[in-house]
């Protein structure tokens, strides 16, 4: 069970990559881990530093965003503030923190890229 919703999560974070490089994302990093936690993916979006929570689910949109809790997003918050204190070449950049969502449902699969789904929270 585990290895397969790594697995799903890992074919959501590909899907992810490849529309956000066809919508002129510069890929900055993937799976970024810091002692607070990880974000899926980094990118360069027209000057803007994005930091990107991608969610795979076969259920609804709500769903989904809903499992983006509070403490997630403290996470990924400081996990930001980390990795700008270690790549220092971004840090004078307008940061901004998007989900993209990934349903699935009987091989059809619907991607929604939701831009400044929120505020850092520390």
């Amino acid at each position: 069970m585990i290895n397969n919703i790594k697995y799903i999560g890992a074919k959501g974070e590909k899907k992810a990559k490849e529309f956000l490089i066809s919508n002129k994302h510069k890929i900055i990093n993937t799976n970024f881990h810091s002692p607070y936690g990880e974000i899926d993916i980094i990118s360069l979006d027209n000057g803007t530093l994005v930091f990107i929570e991608v969610k795979t689910r076969s259920s609804n949109l709500d769903s989904a965003l809903n499992s983006i809790s509070i403490s997630k997003r403290k996470k990924i918050s400081k996990t930001a503030s980390y990795f700008l204190s270690k790549n220092h070449q971004y840090e004078n950049l307008y940061t901004r923190f998007d989900v993209i969502i990934i349903l699935t449902h009987d091989n059809h699969i619907t991607l929604k890229h939701i831009k400044e789904a929120f505020s850092p929270i520390f």
